[in-house]
């Protein structure tokens, strides 16, 4: 197989050959045909999310399994899978229904190996390769995953494309509907129109907001927010949560920011009417210090964080899929392609807006 493979924090992908460790209980070989590139891949190579190096990123894949390891019957070769985070299935978090928050999340999607301390993958002298990224490492042409965050799809569906759902638009648009869960006519604020803001647009259209607005400085992606369900965009201005209160007639019901500076999540909280709901899903690293007005949320108003759309994979991830063949969810508008190779071209492009959602092509 090949890999996208960071080598050292701040520095370039290089694409060479790797191979996978032989499957465990619950694992799975999965065939990437496409997997999109993220901002918490980015926050990696960044260094604002260490991590161990040599490592394969990439947690947006999606594929056709071709091996299973010892005891999967979940699922079996030739089926059609969406990559998503994972998590344990058995913490008490897990089984209530929230593996966002399970207790092992960390451990699981961020250590770079398995439990026993082993890779998921070696280099051609066999030494040692990072992975196990969010449960995948899917910048490559093969990835390892388990049946616990591998969810099957119908082999119909453009398996190329679906792999976004697995986490940005997974959590934009849990963040609506599953934190929020607006009612029709109600109001709701997004402010970064990137995969996720665009996703919580799209959601809240299919909820029945009746005001969607819309808040980034690229012109474009204030036009494709139209496109895609905003009813009002704007560029950001420190006067606008003061214009969009008088505007809306004491303020939107519910607004998402998907940015994480402390001004963007100051102003979405301050557009807020009272009673009102704030999520913050923009990472900015693991500390990230806010201030916020006591007063204000004293009305009645409420900030919470949200991570991946408060959702388990395994039912948003078809949910999904159905809003989208309902002409619901058209988050295919959001995609552009590369070839795998290209995947430099595809971060810049990312980093600097020119394209949404960069999706590579093994």
């Amino acid at each position: 197989m090949r890999a996208a493979i960071l080598n050292e924090i701040g520095g370039d992908l290089t694409v060479r050959e790797v191979a996978a460790t032989d499957l465990v209980a619950g694992e799975v070989l999965v065939k990437v045909h496409g997997v999109g590139v993220c901002h918490t891949d980015l926050t990696v190579i960044d260094g604002a999310l260490p991590q161990h190096t040599p490592i394969v990123l990439g947690h947006e894949g999606a594929g056709v399994v071709e091996a299973v390891g010892p005891g999967v019957t979940e699922l079996e070769v030739g089926d059609h899978v969406v990559c998503s985070f994972t998590s344990c299935g058995r913490c008490r978090r897990c089984s209530v229904g929230s593996p966002a928050y399970c207790t092992r999340f960390a451990s699981l999607n961020y250590a770079g190996v398995r439990s026993d301390g082993s890779t998921t993958l070696v280099d051609p002298a066999g030494g040692r390769v990072h992975g196990n990224w969010f449960g995948q490492s899917t910048w490559a042409t093969h990835a390892v995953a388990s049946v616990a965050n591998a969810v099957r799809v119908d082999a119909s569906l453009p398996i190329e494309l679906l792999g976004p759902l697995g986490c940005g638009l997974l959590t934009g648009a849990g963040a609506v509907l599953n934190v929020h869960r607006p009612r029709t006519g109600q109001s709701y604020g997004v402010w970064g129109l990137g995969p996720v803001g665009l996703a919580a647009v799209m959601a809240a259209k299919s909820s029945g907001c009746d005001a969607i607005v819309g808040v980034d400085p690229n012109p474009a992606r204030r036009a494709l927010a139209l496109d895609v369900g905003a009813t009002a965009v704007y560029e950001p201005a420190d006067d606008l949560a003061k214009n969009l209160v008088r505007e809306t007639r004491g303020g939107l019901d519910f607004t998402l920011e998907a940015v994480g500076t402390p001004a963007v999540v100051h102003q979405a909280l301050m557009s807020l009417a009272s009673p009102g709901s704030c999520v913050t899903v923009g990472f900015r690293g693991p500390k990230n210090p806010v201030e916020v007005d006591q007063g204000h949320l004293l009305q009645g108003r409420s900030l919470r964080g949200v991570i991946e759309g408060d959702a388990d994979p395994h039912v948003m991830i078809p949910r999904l899929v159905q809003m989208w063949s309902d002409s619901e969810f058209p988050f295919d508008a959001l995609i552009t392609t590369y070839p795998f190779d290209d995947i430099a071209s595809a971060v810049a492009d990312f980093r600097t807006g020119v394209v949404v959602k960069p999706v590579l092509l093994p």
